[in-house]
């Protein structure tokens, strides 16, 4: 699928905004919906004035804005959520408005319009209290926050428009996505640009816990392969782990960003972490099965976590200092 429109929700978002670089960049037509909630405008600068892309200021709790924004696409990348664990148990109806809701309009504007393809993003928040590890698709527990419940409720709801309405649906569950345009100014900042931040600024970061919590940190460029893979893979009505494979503790974590910033600012190198109280919804360990993905998807992740934080560390400089 190449030289098609596509509507990216979210686009204006760290993953979106990156999925909309990469769709423009091999000749596709771009149409963005986004609010700017947690968007930011200048993700998307680089692309005004192009006339393959489109921007439509909207939120996806207005049904009309988003069949308006979907009319004419052949394909939907929705990446339109409110993230974050601890966000969505300080407020949970907005969580659960956004991303429930939101993802039905989306997905029924989709219908109506007969796009071939709606490719969606959902969380390995899913897999909640299940004990299994690593991660496999077909085992998820209770959820343990209003954003997984979200996240699993948007994967019932695509299972059902394609099983019922013939929606050829998509869903990736991302593992700790990280990279540049990430946001850490948000109190619900992921935990990689937060460190960066604070590394950057001469402060010292706050680990939540003893560090002995572990996740599948995966570089953002992983993110976009296996997207532009789900637009046209014959494995639809699916949901794919994407991740790569391999397990990190928040202490790992840690001294991995520190030695990669020390490179621009060695200073940083003395800096030694802070240990705070666990957060409330966080799971101990996450860590993904990408076998399925390998097999239906053509999934291979290209950069594993080390070398995407060296390669994330000249952005975190120059943004985040």
């Amino acid at each position: 699928m190449g030289g098609v429109r596509i509507l990216v929700t979210g686009g204006a978002g760290f993953i979106g905004s990156h999925l909309v670089d990469a769709l423009l960049a091999r000749g596709d037509e771009v149409v963005v919906l986004d609010n700017f909630l947690t968007g930011k405008r200048e993700n998307l600068a680089a692309h005004a004035g192009d006339p393959a892309f489109t921007l439509i200021e909207g939120d996806i709790r207005d049904f009309d804005t988003c069949r308006r924004a979907v009319a004419g696409c052949d394909a939907v990348l929705h990446e339109a959520a409110l993230g974050s664990v601890p966000r969505s148990m300080a407020d949970p109806q907005l969580t659960l408005e956004i991303n429930i809701q939101g993802f039905i309009n989306v997905i029924e504007a989709a219908r109506q319009a007969g796009v071939k393809r709606f490719v969606f993003a959902s969380s390995s928040s899913v897999y909640g209290d299940d004990i299994h590890v690593p991660k496999q698709e077909e085992f998820t527990g209770r959820a343990l926050s209003p954003y997984a419940y979200s996240k699993q409720s948007d994967e019932t709801t695509s299972e059902i428009y394609g099983r019922i309405f013939g929606v050829p649906t998509v869903g990736l569950r991302y593992f700790n996505v990280f990279g540049a345009r990430q946001d850490p100014g948000s109190a619900y900042a992921a935990v990689i640009p937060k460190f960066a931040a604070a590394l950057l600024q001469h402060r010292r970061p706050v680990i939540n816990g003893d560090g002995s919590f572990s996740r599948d940190f995966t570089y953002i460029d992983n993110v976009v392969r296996a997207n532009l893979l789900a637009l046209t893979t014959p494995a639809v009505h699916q949901i794919f782990n994407i991740a790569c494979g391999e397990r990190t503790t928040l202490n790992e974590l840690f001294l991995a960003l520190r030695a990669a910033l020390a490179g621009f600012d060695p200073t940083v190198a003395a800096i030694e972490a802070e240990y705070g109280p666990e957060r409330p919804g966080d799971v101990p360990h996450s860590l993904a099965s990408i076998e399925k993905a390998r097999r239906q998807l053509g999934y291979e992740p290209e950069c594993l976590a080390g070398e995407g934080l060296r390669r994330a560390a000249k952005w975190y400089f120059e943004h985040l200092r």
